[in-house]
């Protein structure tokens, strides 16, 4: 099918380019208009695959029809078709735009041109397609550095702040004089490190605690949770593929997108509607213009919704960390970035499909795996962290951070050997005639990595376990945030039981 906008006057000319078209192998839909009004109108009823104009009419003429064109900013091939036109004429208006000129005598050439012009449209569509997305991908990588960074360091600002005000909140009873204020504190402090994970989360360098699982068990599981959130006035509907391959993702994480999804549906349905959830199997081919991903065959996860939709302005914008089309103070603008760095970094890619009034839908594409799924038990239950005696090596260049570590574990009966750095430790370490437990190290610091510490202390010690903690995982981990099976790592901020609960943990291990 051929979408073909004609400008022309004569009924008998336009025939006979239609008849050439069919000819040519074409099955066109045409419209033909006269005057710039009508123009005007198709242009904006639906989209053309080419426009064929005769050069002058009574009312109108190419070089008008050429430039409204041109005014509706569509990549639309525009050829002349005129009767009689002299050279200069010819050649001034393919100055000014046009794709081609050809005579009415001629038209046998018409269908061949036709299918150029089609043709070479479609390679730029696809080219400055490519090239947006290219951008885009660049511009939130480019974010997500920025947003890593800012996030290691605040790290560890949040943990001295929040540990700190656990401890002083342990020293003073309920009802006590200054016991609200280190509530509140405490309460900022919380929040604040909500907002940091989703800056991880979005920039792709949380850690992520991978298994293998069923995405169809997992949309079941939070089903119940999704009709709470999306509320009585918005229907659920899930259709689930009965013989959906496994996935390799956090579950939790993966749980975190769908419900950002779903918060974003239900904002866009304010009188309510359906949101609704599928899956099912997928192959992408090798270089498909749907998704960024390797060929292979994928499971998709798909969230739609019957809401107000999204111009394609909003829609190049929508995974912006802090773009927001809600009014002030009514959202942050990390709900879809946060789902967009998830998906990205478990190996996938998200897209997003939608028109003003027409809904928007989102797919999720997650690499199949053929492993056997990992049993997924219920958590543990919580346990006072148990004290020690052991000496344990702490290696932490931010000295808020060390000096709350420091405290926590000898309040806990733990001997602390204290350094501000790599090689400072691997100095303490060999100065300390006893044994060293546990090496307790920031992964990023200024002289020598978590990692590297690690590694040459354990050629002297090849007894001392360790602990990795870090505002951001990236050397702590294979690639991109996954942990390397059998490592401890604890993420900052951390509070002062959950820091004593994991180097119990890892010396039990």
């Amino acid at each position: 099918m051929l979408r073909v906008l004609i400008v022309e006057d004569s009924a008998a000319d336009t025939e006979l380019i239609l008849r050439s078209l069919r000819a040519g192998g074409f099955t066109p839909l045409y419209e033909r208009v006269e005057t710039a009004e009508a123009m005007r109108q198709a242009l904006a009823r639906q989209p053309w695959d080419v426009v064929l104009s005769d050069y002058s009419m009574p009312h109108f003429d190419a070089p008008a029809a050429l430039a409204l064109l041109q005014e509706h900013a569509v990549d639309v091939p525009f050829i002349v078709v005129s009767g009689s036109v002299g050279e200069d004429t010819a050649v001034a208006v393919m100055r000014a735009g046009a794709t081609d000129y050809l005579m009415k005598d001629r038209l046998q050439r018409l269908a061949p041109a036709v299918g150029r012009a089609v043709e070479d449209a479609a390679v730029r569509h696809e080219r400055r397609r490519l090239e947006e997305r290219l951008l885009l991908s660049q511009k939130l990588e480019a974010v997500g550095r920025l947003a890593g960074g800012v996030a290691h360091d605040f790290n560890n600002v949040l943990t001295a702040i929040i540990g700190s005000t656990e401890l002083l909140l342990l020293d003073t009873p309920p009802g006590a004089p200054d016991r609200e204020e280190l509530d509140i504190i405490r309460d900022a402090g919380v929040r604040a490190q909500e907002l940091i994970r989703q800056l991880l989360a979005f920039s792709a360098r949380q850690v992520l605690n991978p298994v293998v699982l069923d995405l169809n068990r997992l949309v079941k599981n939070v089903n119940k949770m999704l009709r709470r959130l999306i509320g009585e006035d918005v229907k659920l509907v899930t259709a689930l593929a009965p013989d959906l391959g496994a996935v390799r993702a956090d579950p939790g994480q993966i749980e975190q997108a769908l419900v950002n999804l779903a918060l974003n549906a239900r904002d866009a349905m304010p009188q309510g509607g359906q949101l609704t959830i599928t899956t099912q199997n997928v192959d992408i081919a090798d270089g498909s213009p749907a998704v960024s991903v390797p060929p292979g065959r994928y499971v998709l996860l798909q969230v739609t919704d019957t809401g107000v939709g999204m111009d394609r302005e909003t829609q190049q914008r929508v995974f912006d960390p802090f773009f927001t089309t809600k009014p002030r103070g009514k959202g942050s603008g990390l709900g879809l970035a946060t789902v967009h760095g998830i998906v990205r970094q478990s190996g996938g890619d998200v897209t997003v499909e939608s028109a003003p009034g027409a809904g928007a839908t989102f797919r999720i594409y997650l690499p199949c795996v053929t492993a056997a799924l990992d049993a997924v038990g219920a958590p543990a239950a919580v346990t006072a962290p148990a004290a020690g005696s052991e000496t344990v090596l702490l290696a932490e260049d931010e000295e808020l951070v060390r000096v709350l570590a420091r405290k926590v574990l000898a309040q806990a009966g733990y001997r602390v050997l204290v350094a501000a750095g790599g090689a400072e430790a691997l100095a303490l370490a060999e100065r300390h005639d006893g044994p060293i437990h546990l090496l307790l190290t920031d992964v990023v610091m200024p002289e020598m990595s978590g990692r590297e510490l690690m590694r040459r202390l354990i050629e002297r010690r090849p007894d001392v376990r360790v602990l990795y903690m870090s505002g951001y995982a990236d050397e702590a981990i294979a690639r991109h945030g996954v942990l390397d099976p059998g490592t401890a790592f604890m993420q900052k901020p951390f509070t002062p039981g959950v820091l004593a609960r994991r180097v119990r943990d890892v010396l039990d291990g």
